[in-house]
């Protein structure tokens, strides 16, 4: 026995977990095939549809600053949305009863609305007109708000999950609550929060997308334009989710990077394992 929860294959469960991979990877391969022979009986291969994905002037002019709009206003939100988390969460374990209910209400608020209904309530009270801040600030204020109220739940737990001799013994020292929260619990705690905060950062990223309908700049908005002109709507469909896709996993290895640099890597725990023999190994990874 390898593993204390359940016991290790023999040789025909791998054999037959071989033959599911097989059959996996041949349906994956099957369906898209199928897709593509579809698309292209539908004229949806065509050069004429995917020209502006290979002209420089398209891809520099706009897709290019579409990409660059998108990655600024997801990283710009996500930073203020970790700040507003950070302040909502730790306010809502504070003390005082008016600050741990105010910070309930804005959460509790901004997470049940709608991302979409924000940009655009956003939009046409503060957006529009000579004095108004624009779509772009719109989509990052809205972002931040709900993000931020999301990521504020995380904090709240992250500190909680912290082991409360941690904090007793910070009291017993005679520090104050300030100085635990700061100096020991959110330390600890960001730790255990960094696979969520990685995570909200994705979403992020990807609901910078409904921007296009307060016509803000970013890659679904050039997507518009394009499809607009040339009626590809596939084809740009399929290059804008590449796009996406290639972000999003681009971010998931720095954050992974990170994560690897602030928490380490986990060793695996060993038991001990009951009736090993005399001169063998007695423990084993969990």
């Amino acid at each position: 026995m390898s593993n204390v929860l359940f016991d290790s294959p023999g040789p025909r469960t791998r054999a037959r977990h071989l033959v599911y991979a097989i059959l996996t990877v041949a349906a994956v391969a099957g369906i898209a095939v199928w897709w593509i022979l579809r698309l292209n009986d539908h004229g949806q291969l065509d050069y004429d549809l995917w020209e502006p994905f290979v002209t420089p002037k398209y891809v520099d002019t706009l897709l290019v600053d579409g990409l660059l709009q998108t990655l600024k206003m997801a990283g710009l939100s996500v930073l203020l949305a970790v700040v507003f988390g950070a302040v909502c969460g730790v306010g809502k374990l504070s003390d005082h009863a008016a600050v741990r209910w105010v910070c309930w209400l804005v959460v509790e608020f901004f997470r049940a609305v709608p991302v979409l209904l924000l940009m655009i309530f956003l939009y046409f009270a503060y957006g529009v007109g000579e004095s108004g801040i624009g779509a772009y600030w719109c989509v990052v204020i809205a972002l931040t708000l709900y993000n931020g109220s999301v990521l504020a739940e995380v904090f709240r737990a992250g500190i909680q999950a912290v082991p409360r001799g941690q904090s007793e013994a910070a009291y017993a020292i005679g520090l104050r609550k300030t100085q635990v929260m700061t100096g020991i619990l959110l330390p600890q705690g960001v730790k255990i929060m960094l696979p969520a905060i990685i995570s909200q950062c994705v979403v992020a990223l990807k609901d910078t997308s409904l921007g296009y309908a307060i016509t803000a700049p970013g890659l679904t908005y050039v997507g518009k334009l394009i499809y607009g002109e040339f009626h590809n709507q596939i084809p740009t469909i399929a290059v804008l989710a590449a796009l996406y896709i290639a972000c999003n996993l681009v971010l998931t290895l720095i954050a992974t990077w990170v994560q690897r640099r602030l928490v380490g890597r986990q060793k695996p725990l060993e038991v001990s394992m009951v009736g090993a023999a005399a001169g063998e190994d007695a423990t084993a990874p969990l």
